[in-house]
C-alpha cells in the first residue's frame, strides 16, 4: 500500500479519495472543497494495491471486474470521474505520468492483418445483438452521435449524426455508396431511404452482418442496399461516395497508408469520402491496456498527425475537418445509464462480471472524453479538389429535410 499511496497524494488535487486497505485502515487523498467530487474504494487483498501502483491502467480495471476492488455505493461513474478531473488533460498540472506508464508503446499495437482483423471484430461485435439493442437506440447505431442540442435524447442526436454525414456526402441519385464498417446497417438503409443511392456495406461481424440483410429485406431495398462479409483490402470497384464511421480505429498504424491507398483507388475521379473515427489530441499513445485486453483487441485511438501522413501519401484532398469534443461524452453517458437501468437483463443475457466489466468500459470510456484528449474527427476526402462546392454552405442543416427513424431489430 505504500507505492500506491505515495503516487495518490501525488495524483489527487482536487476532491478526496478514501482507500481502505485489505486490513481496514483507511487512507485519504487529497482536499475537500465545496462540490468536490469524493470516492471511497476498498482493496480485498494486499497485493493488489502493489499491483495497481505499477500498472494502474490495467490493474484497477480487473480487480473492479473480478470484486478484488470494491466501491462504496458501486459509484464508478464517480470513482472514474475523480481520477479524470485530476488526470485533466487540459490542466497543465496534473501530473499524468503516473497514470500513463505505457505511453511509448504506440507503435506495438494496431497490427491487424486479415484473419487477426475477423477475430479482433468477433470479439466485440460478435457478442449477442440483445445485448446492444438493451442501451443503444433503436436503429442500433454504435458510433458517436451529433448533439445540436446538448440536452438532446440519445435518438434525437444519432438522427441528427445521420443528416451530418449525409449533408457532408454530397449525394446525388443513383450514386454507388460504400459503407466500410457498416455495422447493423442503419446508415446504408438511411442514405437509400433520403438520397436514392445504392449502398454496398461490409462488416467482418457475421451478428452484424445478419441483422443488416434482415433489416434490408424487411424494408424491401435488398437490390439496393447490400451487405457483405468483407475485409476493406479486398473490395474491388468504383464508388461515387465512401463513408466509414467508427470502422478506422480498427486499421493500426502499420496499416493506415495501404488504408488510404485502397480507398483512393476505389473512389471514383470526383468521388466523396468522409472519415469519422475516434482519434486523441494528446498525439500518438498506446491504446490503454485494460481496454485492448478485455474489449477492443487490436483496436487503436490515432491522433491526427498520424491520419493525415498516410493521406498525404495517397494524394487525396482533405477538403474539410471538424472536431467533435464534447458529442461523444454525451454519446457514452447516455448509453451507461441504459446499461445501468438495464443491469438484471445484461446479467440474465451474461453474468455479473461481465456486467461490472461493461459497466467499467463504459465509465472509464466516459471519462476519456470527457476529461482526457479523447475526441472525434469527421474527415472529408477528395481525389480531385473540384469535386466540391467552394463553400461549405451546402454542410449546413437542412431544416426541410424529413428525419424517418428506421426500423429496429
Amino acid at each position: 500500500m505504500r507505492l500506491l499511496a505515495f503516487l495518490l497524494h501525488r495524483l489527487i488535487r482536487r476532491g478526496v479519495l478514501v482507500v481502505v486497505d485489505a486490513a481496514g485502515r483507511a487512507h485519504r487523498f487529497g482536499d475537500a472543497a465545496p462540490a468536490a467530487p469524493d470516492a471511497t474504494i476498498r482493496f480485498r487483498d494486499h497485493a493488489t494495491p502493489r499491483r495497481a501502483a505499477l500498472d494502474p491502467a490495467l490493474v484497477l480495471g480487473e480487480a473492479y471486474v473480478d470484486g478484488r476492488l470494491l466501491i462504496d455505493g458501486d459509484d464508478i461513474r464517480g470513482f472514474l470521474d475523480l481520477i479524470g478531473r485530476n488526470t485533466h488533460w487540459d490542466d497543465a498540472a496534473a501530473d499524468l505520468r503516473w497514470w500513463r506508464p505505457w505511453r511509448h508503446n504506440a507503435l506495438l499495437t494496431g497490427i491487424n492483418w486479415r484473419r487477426r482483423a475477423r477475430r479482433n471484430v468477433a470479439h466485440h461485435y460478435d457478442l449477442s445483438t440483445e445485448l446492444y439493442a438493451l442501451f443503444l437506440d433503436p436503429d442500433l447505431h454504435y458510433s458517436c452521435a451529433y448533439f445540436d442540442a446538448p440536452d438532446a435524447t440519445l435518438e434525437q442526436a444519432q438522427a441528427a449524426k445521420l443528416r451530418h454525414i449525409t449533408d457532408k456526402l454530397a449525394l446525388r441519385a443513383g450514386d454507388r455508396v460504400l459503407d466500410i464498417g457498416c455495422g447493423w446497417g442503419g446508415l446504408a438503409l438511411h442514405l437509400h431511404r433520403v438520397a436514392a443511392v445504392e449502398v454496398l456495406g461490409i462488416t467482418l461481424s457475421e451478428q452484424q452482418l445478419a441483422v443488416a440483410r434482415r433489416r434490408a429485406l424487411e424494408a424491401g431495398v435488398a437490390d439496393h442496399v447490400r451487405f457483405e462479409l468483407l475485409d476493406y483490402r479486398d473490395v474491388r470497384g468504383r464508388f461515387d461516395r465512401i463513408v466509414s464511421v467508427g470502422m478506422f480505429e480498427h486499421v493500426g498504424p502499420p496499416h493506415y497508408r495501404a488504408f488510404f491507398r485502397h480507398c483512393r483507388a476505389l473512389l471514383a475521379e470526383d468521388g466523396v469520402m468522409l472519415l469519422h473515427t475516434i482519434g486523441r489530441a494528446d498525439g500518438p499513445a498506446a491504446t490503454d491496456r485494460w481496454l485492448a485486453r478485455y474489449i477492443f483487441p487490436g483496436g487503436y485511438v490515432p491522433a491526427l498527425s498520424q491520419i493525415t501522413p498516410a493521406i498525404e501519401d495517397a494524394r487525396l484532398w482533405v477538403t474539410d475537418v471538424e472536431t467533435l469534443r464534447l458529442h461523444y461524452a454525451l454519446t457514452i453517458d447516455q448509453w451507461l445509464a441504459r446499461v445501468e437501468a438495464a443491469h438484471d437483463a445484461i446479467e440474465a443475457l451474461y453474468d455479473a462480471r461481465f456486467y461490472r466489466m461493461w459497466r467499467f468500459y463504459l465509465a472509464g470510456a466516459l471519462v476519456a472524453f470527457r476529461h482526457d484528449a479523447h475526441l472525434n474527427y469527421q474527415i472529408q476526402l477528395t481525389r480531385r479538389r473540384e469535386a466540391l462546392p467552394l463553400t461549405r454552405d451546402y454542410m449546413m442543416p437542412r431544416a426541410a429535410q424529413p428525419v424517418i427513424g428506421a426500423s429496429g431489430l
